[in-house]
């Protein structure tokens, strides 16, 4: 493992660790008597990373209990089938794209709404602005299994009666995102992350019904129930505009999050797009 100058960032790499432990398929580890001792005689401040606002990200988190109501990810999948909100509506397509990831994750990533390649493949951000997306968490050291993606509306908005619709897609309508919004809470509530990312002004005004831009929107952690909402732009923003001051507005985003999870930032990531 790398070495670090701090404990933070020692913590860090002891979790990537872990984590890539794990994956591999491992189900136990062997730790000296020493080294139990002094993980169990921490500080509880080393486990739980405070930032200059106080607000405190964690790494190794102190996880309250869920409350009796709070459902688990795949009974809360369950609920969404059953609410036939698609029927209810009348303006969605049938196939339900529910999430995918780490339904422990700390970053939680939430778009608007699946697209044609989401719907084939039953599965998030999975078209050209997935690829990018997953591009981007990798700059930001980590791996799409590390983090937990989500959309305000599980399924494919209709054009027309959805018939012979081909690629086309189109946002979500406020209708649609209010019938899924107690969903989404229920959802964030069981994933309990440390940061949540609103790409593009969709997911953002969903989730925080904010009627701003998205350049309004960004800079600033706004609150869900306590959870810092981070906006930036969607993917498929950047696919249409090339310009090297939007990419770097994005990545600046990034930086942001990742200040605020403690996960270390290179000199060569502060500079990507400069």
């Amino acid at each position: 493992m790398p070495q670090s100058n701090t404990t933070t960032d020692a913590l860090h790499f002891v979790k990537r660790y872990l984590h890539q432990l794990k994956e591999d398929g491992e189900t136990r580890l062997s730790i000296s008597q020493e080294s139990l001792q002094t993980l169990t005689g921490m500080p509880a401040k080393y486990f739980r990373l405070v930032n200059k606002e106080n607000n405190p990200p964690s790494y190794i988190r102190e996880t309250p209990p869920h409350p009796k109501d709070t459902p688990s990810l795949a009974i809360l999948e369950k609920h969404v089938v059953a609410a036939n909100l698609v029927k209810e509506l009348g303006t969605l397509r049938d196939i339900m794209v529910f999430a995918v990831g780490n339904p422990n994750a700390d970053l939680m990533f939430v778009g608007e709404a699946p697209g044609a390649e989401e719907e084939k493949k039953r599965e998030p951000f999975v078209g050209p602005a997935g690829q990018l997306l997953t591009k981007i968490i990798q700059a930001m050291g980590l791996k799409r299994t590390d983090v937990y993606i989500s959309n305000v509306v599980k399924y494919r908005p209709a054009i027309g009666n959805g018939q012979n619709q081909g690629p086309k897609n189109r946002p979500p309508s406020p209708e649609e995102i209010d019938a899924f919004l107690p969903f989404l809470l229920q959802e964030i509530d069981t994933v309990q992350p440390e940061v949540i990312v609103a790409l593009g002004g969709t997911a953002a005004k969903g989730l925080l019904n904010i009627d701003e831009s998205v350049g309004r929107m960004r800079g600033q952690a706004h609150q869900l129930n306590g959870v810092p909402v981070l906006v930036t732009y969607h993917p498929s923003y950047l696919l249409r505009n090339h310009a090297l001051s939007e990419r770097r507005k994005v990545w600046e985003d990034m930086l942001d999050v990742m200040a605020r999870l403690g996960l270390p930032i290179t000199e060569k990531q502060k500079n990507f797009f400069r």
